[in-house]
């Protein structure tokens, strides 16, 4: 395993700390040997085995942000939660720095739940994931594969390979795609001669006046007091360039019609990507599916919005499936 994280000790997320939970950093490790730094949140006062949920999400942004505010909500109802950063960002391991993988941080989610099943305060039969935007994808993927998930919630989710291979609202013909390979192949090349990655940069700063309501709206997240921090990825530099490159040959929902496990979509009627969450929930099979759509609200409503967020709908999805 990688070597000792060294993990930030004084409170530095983007919303206030609850008095009503414990909190603490822990460490586990991925079956790849990285190790992963998380957020643990339990409820004050609480006896016997906890029902447990793992969070993460969004693509690119660290547990200080929305996954964060998600577990340390849902753990003042009552659930035993981790918030974690995925491999390769935040304060977790894995080298290079600022990749994604649709493999690895589908197994990220897996190994929260091996960490989860053995934490001698959950009960391992009631376990449930949360993933927020592009971890929303991963999270069903995990689901998919991983049978000791009782209970998924996407929240304003994307399928990363999807806006990948074809863009967004799928605007990329194959003509288009091969244009993108090769500008990401050659891009492979620089940096293997560079001997670094380059970076993609994060949420655009300053925002040009032609610039769509979606990436105003990320833009009022990551770029101001309200959601920037200094380790999250849309905040900063972002990706590596090349980050791309994987999911566009790997789709990740291509088994999501066999989860058998309840799955509880969110995402609001004003998102540009709304089409991502209602198309995956017409793959999904069995009576206990549900796509629940907010009304007038925008992607990034779903990242800190507490008068939006469903978190009654969700304690109850989530009290319901993890009994």
């Amino acid at each position: 395993m990688e070597k000792e994280l060294i993990l930030t000790k004084e409170w530095d997320k983007v919303f206030p700390q609850s008095e009503k939970v414990n909190h603490q950093k822990v460490t586990f490790h991925n079956r790849y040997g990285i190790t992963l730094a998380a957020d643990l949140y339990t409820p004050k006062e609480v006896a016997g085995k906890l029902p447990a949920i793992a969070v993460s999400g969004p693509f690119g942004a660290d547990k200080e942000q929305s996954s964060g505010l998600y577990a340390q909500t849902m753990a003042e109802r009552g659930f035993l939660t981790l918030a974690f950063d995925p491999s390769f960002t935040g304060e977790s391991g894995g080298t290079p720095r600022n990749v994604a993988s649709p493999d690895i941080n589908t197994e990220d989610f897996q190994a929260a739940v091996d960490f989860l099943s053995v934490h001698e305060q959950v009960d391992p039969t009631k376990i449930g994931i949360i993933g927020i935007c592009g971890w929303g994808g991963m999270a069903l993927n995990a689901a998919a594969i991983d049978t000791r998930i009782k209970a998924t919630v996407t929240a304003t989710m994307y399928d990363m390979s999807r806006v990948n291979a074809q863009g967004y609202f799928d605007a990329l013909d194959e003509n288009a795609r091969f244009d993108l390979k090769e500008t990401l192949n050659a891009q492979r090349t620089e940096d293997y001669k560079n001997g670094d990655y380059a970076r993609a940069g994060g949420v655009v700063d300053p925002l040009p006046d032609d610039a769509p309501q979606f990436v105003k709206d990320y833009h009022a997240y990551y770029k101001t007091d309200r959601g920037y921090h200094s380790r999250s990825l849309n905040s900063n530099d972002g990706w590596n360039v090349t980050s791309s490159l994987s999911f566009i040959n790997m789709p990740i929902l291509q088994y999501s019609n066999e989860i058998r496990s309840s799955v509880l979509m969110i995402h609001g009627e004003k998102a540009h990507s709304l089409y991502f969450s209602q198309d995956a929930f017409k793959k999904l099979t069995g009576n206990n599916k549900e796509l629940l759509i907010i009304p007038g609200a925008s992607h990034t409503d779903l990242y800190d919005q507490m008068t939006i967020i469903p978190f009654d709908k969700m304690t109850e999805f989530f009290q319901a499936n993890l009994n």
